[in-house]
């Protein structure tokens, strides 16, 4: 009987055999089939689920080059906006010098300016900068529920307030609630000094018209890459120490052994101009420091502006970095998931085959 078995088998496995008689293939299709066994490749039968995470894990690699090359791009923006905020560092030095040694010449005439002048607050303008794009962690809701506290806290000390937004993302949720909303503003992720004029004319003209009492600026402070911190300071009316005494810093992005890094440095206040005393002005130091504020005005709103955008991209570099490593967390574990699928597939093929041999016995 056993020997009949085997006989049965090896007559089974002959007609199997790969001879150039039992396979030859048609007139015309010799290098077709010789090219497609050359570049045919072994194909293992597992079932449907061994399939489905190696499907997963070819889409985990690839969403992991996405999101480092937005990792990548997001490093490239943040050298632009430090260079921004270096060539912008000149003018503000000299503004600050200027209007330094205005106020020292003229003392306490200079206070009677409207800009310089504290009066009862009756209505609060909140000037709050956001985004205009999502996947950057929590930047644009902590900024949106700071600036959603601070309106809360006036209107219950019975102060009228309403808002000035910067950003798509700010604009879409205020809108969409019932708050009062003065102007709104894109931010871009290239801030000049065009979109900081408009910015500070309507800010100007709802002061100087009586519509508002003070205007606060809230926006992001880039402190590092892997942290900002939201921040709240009066903008309008301005307090003539803190323009001549006030220092400044400025960030440069290090990368070292492949990890980025960032490096401030404090500035002091620039040094007050002196201005002789037998100097005769051509028009009234009033009249200059009145038109000089506007130009601080601006050179503030287009530096936070541009403080703001970097701390969306620092927020996006890290939000895309733990998504990278996300990834890369989740490919290595579905790959460890398949070889186990993959090793049951081939154990439960050998047992069928034993569970045969057997079965003939």
């Amino acid at each position: 009987m056993k020997f009949f078995c085997v006989a049965t088998l090896l007559a089974t496995a002959s007609a199997f055999t790969t001879s150039p008689a039992a396979f030859s293939p048609p007139a015309g299709l010799d290098n077709v089939n010789s090219q497609a066994h050359r570049t045919r490749k072994a194909t293992i039968v597992m079932d449907g689920k061994a399939n489905a995470i190696r499907d997963r894990i070819s889409t985990v690699k690839n969403t992991k080059k996405i999101t480092t090359a937005m990792k990548l791009v997001a490093a490239a923006k943040v050298r632009r906006a430090q260079d921004a905020v270096l060539a912008t560092r000149p003018f503000s030095e000299t503004l600050q010098s200027v209007f330094g040694g205005l106020i020292s010449r003229l003392g306490s005439e200079a206070l009677d300016l409207p800009l310089l002048t504290q009066r009862e607050v009756k209505k609060v303008t909140i000037l709050v900068i956001t985004g205009d794009r999502g996947l950057c962690g929590g930047y644009n809701s902590f900024m949106i529920k700071k600036a959603e506290a601070r309106y809360q806290e006036l209107t219950e000390q019975g102060i009228e307030a309403d808002f000035i937004v910067v950003g798509k993302k700010g604009i879409s949720y205020f809108e969409r609630r019932d708050y009062n909303i003065r102007k709104t503003f894109e931010c871009g992720q290239k801030p000049d000094t065009k979109q900081a004029l408009a910015i500070s004319e309507e800010i100007l003209n709802s002061y100087l018209s009586g519509e508002t009492d003070t205007v606060e600026l809230m926006y992001t402070k880039f402190v590092s890459l892997i942290a900002s911190t939201p921040s709240v300071r009066t903008l309008v009316p301005f307090s003539a120490s803190q323009i001549s005494q006030d220092g400044d810093e400025v960030f440069q992005l290090t990368s070292t052994e492949g990890k980025f890094g960032v490096e401030r440095e404090e500035l002091d206040a620039a040094e007050p101009q002196e201005f002789p005393n037998d100097m005769i002005f051509e028009q009234d130091p009033l009249q200059i420091v009145n038109s000089i504020l506007p130009l601080y005005l601006n050179g503030q709103i287009l530096r936070t502006l541009q403080e703001s955008v970097a701390s969306e991209l620092a927020a996006r570099m890290q939000s895309m970095q733990s998504a990278s490593d996300n990834a890369g967390a989740l490919a290595k574990s579905l790959s460890m998931e398949y070889n186990r699928a993959r090793q049951a597939a081939v154990t439960q093929e050998i047992l069928e085959i034993v569970a045969g041999a057997m079965a003939l016995d």
